[in-house]
C-alpha cells in the first residue's frame, strides 16, 4: 500500500493531485481543513490536507495499462495467454491478506497513533476555539492537560445557542483550567514543622527565596524565626544570607557537617521556625543529594521545599526533580517569574506529580516579590494579569 498526504486549496484541487499521482483507484483515508502561514497567528489561509492510499497491485496495473501495448506475432498470441488459474487459489488469495499489506497497515496505523501522542494530530478547532488552543501550546501546557481542556470547550461550545463571543471564550478557557489545578487550594500552604528547609540546582534563587519566606514570617506573623545555611561551597551565599539575618535581625548559624547541624538545631530549640539554606550544586550529580544527608537531619521535624525556575526547560526541571525526590518533598517553589513569559510548566509539573506549589517569586525585592501559589495567582500569570489588574 502507497499512503500519500497533498495538501490544495479546495477538495476539487486535492482530488485532482491523487487521480493524477495515484490513480482512479486510490482511497482516501482522510481529509480536514488546514490553516498555515500567517502572522502572530493572524491571517492564516485556509487548506485543504488530504491523506490517500492506493493498493500496490492496483497501482502496477495502472501503469501496465498506461504503457503502449507491444506488438507480436499472430503465432505467439496463445502462447502468451495466461494459464487458467485454479478458484481454489483465488479464493484463498481473497481471503488471506499478503504480509505486506498487513504490514503496511500497521505501520500506517503506528504513524497515526504517534501523531495522537505527540498532539501534533490535535482535532481542528472552530476559528474562537481555535485561538485559545493557541494559547495553551503557547504556553507550553502538556498535549495531555490540553486535550482535557479543549474538550471542555467544544462540550460549552456545543451547547449554546448564541454567537459566542471572544470574551466568553476566555473565560471559559480560565474556568476549564481553574478546575485542573483546582485540588492545590485544599493542600495546606501554612508551615506544619519547625525546621524548613529549601533544595534545588544552583542558580534557582533559593537564598534570596529563603529570605523572602522568613521575612514575611517574621514580619506579618510576628515569628521567632531563626537560619541554618550548609552552603558552603560560596564564600558569597554565606555572607548573604549573614546580611538578611542582620536586617531582620535574626540569629544564623553555618553547619560544615551533620554535628554541627544538631548543635544549631539544639541552639535553636526555643525558635518558632529554623530555616535552612542547603548549597546548589549540579543537580545531575547524584553524589550532591547523598551530601546532604551527611549534613542534614531529615529525621528532624522538617519540611522539605523544591526550588525550581520558571526559566528551566521542562525536561530540566523533571531531572531535577527524580534526582531529589529520595527526599520527602511537600512542596514545590517556582522561581524567577518576572524573567519568562511561559507558565505551562507550572501546572504540567503540579499534575503530573501531584505536588502542589507553595510560592511563586517575581523579582529580588525582599520580601515584597513573593507570592502564595494559589490557582487565582497562577491563572493571572498564564494570562497576562498585572498586579494593579490583580487587585482590582
Amino acid at each position: 500500500m502507497k499512503v500519500k498526504k497533498y495538501t490544495a486549496e479546495s477538495m476539487t484541487e486535492a482530488m485532482k493531485f491523487v487521480r493524477e499521482e495515484l490513480g482512479t483507484d486510490a482511497v482516501i483515508l482522510s481529509s480536514k481543513p488546514i490553516y498555515i502561514g500567517g502572522f502572530l497567528g493572524l491571517f492564516k489561509k485556509r487548506r485543504i490536507e488530504v491523506v490517500a492510499a492506493i493498493d500496490s497491485t492496483a497501482e502496477s496495473n495502472q501503469m501496465v495499462v498506461k504503457q503502449k501495448p507491444k506488438k507480436v506475432k499472430p503465432s505467439s498470441v496463445l502462447e502468451q495467454l495466461p494459464k487458467p488459474v485454479s478458484s481454489e487459489f483465488i479464493e484463498k488469495d481473497l481471503e488471506t491478506p499478503t504480509s505486506d499489506l498487513l504490514k503496511e497497515i500497521a505501520d500506517l496505523k503506528g504513524m497515526i497513533e504517534g501523531l495522537r501522542s505527540t498532539g501534533m494530530a490535535d482535532t481542528h478547532y472552530p476559528e474562537l476555539l481555535d485561538s485559545a488552543h493557541a494559547v495553551l501550546v503557547k504556553q507550553e501546557i502538556a498535549a495531555s492537560i490540553r486535550t482535557q481542556v479543549m474538550d471542555v470547550l467544544v462540550a460549552k461550545w456545543r451547547a449554546v445557542k448564541h454567537e459566542v463571543t471572544q470574551e466568553e471564550v476566555r473565560d471559559w478557557l480560565k474556568s476549564a483550567l481553574a478546575e485542573q489545578i483546582e485540588w492545590i487550594s485544599k493542600e495546606e500552604l501554612a508551615f506544619q514543622k519547625k525546621y524548613i528547609n529549601v533544595v534545588g540546582p544552583t542558580g534557582v534563587g533559593k537564598t534570596t527565596t529563603l529570605a523572602k519566606v522568613a521575612a514575611q514570617t517574621v514580619l506579618k506573623e510576628r515569628k521567632k524565626v531563626a537560619f541554618i545555611t550548609t552552603d558552603t561551597y560560596r564564600i558569597a551565599a554565606i555572607d548573604q544570607l549573614k546580611t538578611y539575618a542582620k536586617i531582620l535581625n535574626v540569629p544564623i548559624e553555618v553547619a560544615y557537617n551533620l554535628d554541627d547541624f544538631k548543635r544549631a538545631a539544639e541552639r535553636f530549640a526555643h525558635y518558632d521556625l529554623v530555616f535552612i539554606d542547603t548549597a546548589g550544586r549540579n543537580f545531575r550529580n547524584a553524589q550532591y543529594v547523598k551530601d546532604l544527608g551527611d549534613i542534614i537531619d531529615f529525621t528532624e521535624e522538617m519540611e522539605t521545599y523544591l526550588v525550581l525556575s520558571l526559566t528551566s526547560k521542562q525536561r530540566d526541571m523533571e531531572d531535577i526533580y527524580r534526582q531529589f525526590s529520595t527526599i520527602p518533598l511537600k512542596h514545590i517553589i517556582f522561581t524567577k517569574a518576572d524573567e519568562t513569559a511561559t507558565y505551562g510548566a507550572m501546572i504540567n509539573m503540579m499534575q503530573q506529580y501531584q505536588l502542589a506549589p507553595a510560592y511563586i517569586t517575581n523579582g529580588q525585592n525582599v520580601p515584597d516579590d513573593l507570592m502564595k501559589a494559589t490557582p487565582v495567582n497562577i491563572l493571572n500569570l498564564l494570562f497576562g494579569v498585572k498586579d494593579d489588574e490583580r487587585s482590582s
